[in-house]
This record gives C-alpha cells, structure tokens and sequence, in this order.
C-alpha cells in the first residue's frame, strides 16, 4: 500500500519496511525493551506473486549479512518463529547460523517471524503434546497452559507486553493469538515503510 499511494513497485515498499525493522530494532535497545518481535512473513504471503515472494526472501537474505555485524556488535541474540524448512536454503542456513551465533547473548532479544502463522504454531504444539501423552511422556490430566507455552516457538521469549500493528487494519492476523491473551494492543494507521522511532516510542 505504502509504495501504490507512490507510484512506485511492491518491492520499494518491502525496502522501505526492512529499513523500518532496522531502525526498530535498534531503537528497541535504545528504549529498553528486552524482545522484539517483527512480522516479516506469514504463512498466508506464499499466495502473493511469486516474483515479490522471491525478492522478499532474496532481501531478507541480504538484510541478515549486511545487519550481521551490528547484530553481534549489539550482542543481539536472534530468533525466529515459523517453519523455516521451506524457505530457500541460503536463507534458511543464514538463519540457522545466526541463532546459532548468538545464542549466548541476551542484550536484546531479536524475534523474526518468518513463514509464521499462529493456527499453524498452535497445530504443531497440539501434535508435539499429543505424541508425548501417547508415548506416556506426559499424562492428560498434566497439560496446562504452561505446556503448551512451552511448545510455542517463543517458548524462550518473555510473555508480550505490547502488540502495536500498523497500517489500519484491526484485527490480529493470525499472529500470536494464544501469546496475546492478556497484551496491550495498539491499532495505529501509519504504515510499516512510516513507522519511525518517535512513533515507536509514542
């Protein structure tokens, strides 16, 4: 939407949004925030044309090396929630290296979510917990809200204070729905590409 209402490709505003993630990111820090998360790839995006999907994941790429020293320098550790095994595989190995990298820092906690959609997390924690009742792991009467969070992807990360989505749009999106329970949330109508620090702060 951002680059319509200029005339310009889909993938000046996908450019645009990535400066956006890395001026947040930053400004995370700066604000004392302890983890982030960004929406960067839903498991719905697969629809959209395959030219944009690929230059998405080609510029996801790309961001990750060009980031990688302010990353380590920040001792930024990264995360990602979503099933990366589609994703190409310099992307998917660039990813896989980073949070192997950075699994011992803890200034800031950077979560990606990439190829992530919350019917799709709450699937697999359903089916990871059915496997270990059935392989007498755990007993029925013992699943609680704490094993299941323990069976989300963000199951390292602390429970979300804040959800801010942009654009307009209000409603959640598939996105973290069991993790939202008790968030705030703020709707707000500036786009992603014109989110800035003093937005994020506000």
């Amino acid at each position: 939407r951002w680059a319509k209402k200029r005339g310009l490709p889909r993938s000046a505003g996908h450019a645009r949004g990535i400066e956006t993630f890395k001026h947040i990111s930053e400004a995370a820090e700066q604000f004392g925030v302890k983890a982030l998360t960004v929406y960067a790839f839903s498991t719905e995006n697969w629809k959209r044309p395959k030219e944009e999907v690929d230059y998405l994941f080609n510029a996801a790429y790309d961001f990750l090396e060009k980031y990688q020293p302010t990353i380590f320098e920040r001792q930024t550790r990264v995360f990602v929630s979503g099933d990366i095994e589609p994703l190409p595989d310099k992307l998917k190995n660039k990813i896989k290296e980073l949070i192997e990298k950075t699994k011992n820092f803890d200034k800031l906690y950077l979560n990606i979510a990439l190829n992530y959609g919350s019917y799709l997390e709450l699937t697999n924690a359903t089916k990871e917990i059915a496997n270990k009742v059935v392989n007498k792991q755990i007993k029925i009467d013992e699943i609680s809200d704490v094993i299941i969070t323990n069976h989300l992807y963000t199951r390292e990360l602390p429970p979300i204070d804040l959800m801010i989505r942009t654009g307009g749009e209000k409603r959640l999106s598939n996105f973290m729905l069991f993790q939202l329970a008790y968030s705030e949330i703020a709707f707000i109508d500036v786009l992603w590409p014109d989110f800035n620090k003093k937005e994020f702060y506000d």
